[in-house]
């Protein structure tokens, strides 16, 4: 297959209520800003934080979660969502009803209030990646006689927690900047290779200790020893690229690339129905050819899994004989096998062994309400060492913390 497949439509639905409510209300406004609860309830805090009352991000945090449960359909959960949540004070639910009015029902408040006679207007300004580093809260415009809120938004905020099975293909590469600045460094393991030490050891360094003493007309008065030193373990990923994983492995291949293309030591393999070492082709600093190159290489794109079957075959050729010795391996897989578990568990076993470290990486773990109850998730489970999610950008931070574990 020359190149990888397109991408899955997201299944999910945006509220067109609330995107009705924003672009009327907001100036420049676009439906794309505000079409999760999670980013209506930042919009919704900041305008809060405009109008003068103190909205921490626990509680805006809180908002959200509590917008998930109730949905946005519902005027009255929404309403009471924020009062219980956002509302610290009682001078302050005046103003909570006046920007309530104005962000969710899209009208302009006619009680009494502090404000009343200064018009409350709002602007959404998104930042680019070149503003990231500027102030993101909410602005007040000056020269103007009416009070302006201004909201900005940070895209790669947004994108840290988005699901990788909802982004598109322009998100799919801001996702790959991203991830290229994560840190995959694992502990250190000493090797048998000897270098200079701080301290007297047993074993003396004749050669530097002779080159020092030529400063002393040949007398060795400064004297020199060596110890072991410590190299950097090998970092093994297995991808799983069967079409249960569709919506996930494009995001997750970007992923791989970037920990092969930023980091020595780093070996990538694709499973499927078959393994396939796509190392080579992951080794160019550029995302496109590097992909493309891959998806020529990986020829089961998308067909079952035979999580077994392709790890007997790791360990036969690779692992055991030396690549997996004293490494971190990571498996990146839902768990979904077509093969036999008994083998699966086996193998995994067989890994465990010779691994530092066996990490599997699941993104439906973060499915509420999730229990490893696919065969091939039950069998390997009980061999692994760190069980994480990798749903998102936020999840592969995760990941890349648990590799830098001791």
């Amino acid at each position: 297959m020359a190149d990888l497949p397109p991408p899955r439509p997201s299944g999910r639905t945006s509220s067109a209520a609330a995107n009705a409510a924003i672009a009327a209300n907001v100036p420049g406004a676009t439906i794309e800003l505000a079409t999760e609860p999670a980013e209506i309830a930042v919009a919704f805090s900041r305008v809060l934080r405009g109008a003068g009352l103190r909205v921490p991000t626990s509680s805006t945090h809180t908002f959200a979660s509590a917008l998930c449960a109730v949905g946005l359909d519902d005027r009255a959960g929404t309403y009471w969502s924020g009062m219980s949540t956002l509302v610290r004070r009682p001078e302050d639910i005046a103003i909570y009803d006046k920007a309530f009015a104005v962000f969710f029902e899209h009208r302009r408040s006619t009680g009494d209030d502090v404000h009343e006679e200064d018009p409350l207007s709002i602007t959404i300004a998104i930042d680019t990646d070149e503003q990231d580093g500027a102030d993101d809260g909410p602005d007040v415009a000056d020269g103007d006689d009416e009070e302006t809120v201004e909201l900005r938004f940070s895209t790669t905020e947004i994108l840290r927690n988005k699901d990788f099975a909802d982004y598109s293909p322009d998100e799919l590469v801001l996702a790959q900047e991203m991830m290229s600045s994560l840190k995959l460094v694992g502990s250190p393991r000493r090797s048998l290779r000897l270098g200079p030490a701080k301290r007297a050891t047993a074993r003396p360094d004749i050669r530097r200790t002779v080159r020092a003493s030529l400063k002393a007309g040949g007398e060795p008065i400064e004297r020199h020893f060596r110890a072991p030193t410590e190299r950097l373990r090998r970092l093994v990923l297995v991808l799983d690229v069967s079409g249960s994983m569709e919506p996930y492995a494009r995001a997750l291949l970007r992923f791989v690339h970037a920990a092969v293309a930023g980091r020595q030591k780093v070996e990538a393999f694709a499973l499927g129905t078959r393994l396939t070492r796509i190392t080579r082709e992951l080794n160019s600093r550029d995302p496109d050819i590097a992909l493309h190159e891959a998806g020529q290489r990986v020829l089961d794109w998308s067909g079952g899994t035979k999580l077994g079957v392709g790890l007997r075959q790791f360990n036969d050729e690779w692992g055991v004989r030396g690549l997996a010795r004293n490494s971190i391996v990571v498996i990146l897989s839902d768990g979904w096998d077509r093969g036999d578990p008994d083998e699966l568990a086996t193998q995994m076993e067989r890994l465990q062994r010779v691994t530092h470290r066996l990490v599997w990486v699941n993104p439906l773990k973060v499915t509420p309400g999730y229990a490893p109850l696919a065969r091939g998730m039950a069998a390997a489970l009980p061999y692994v060492d760190n069980f994480v999610e990798g749903h998102s950008v936020a999840a592969m931070q995760e990941l890349a913390d648990v590799i830098s574990l001791p």
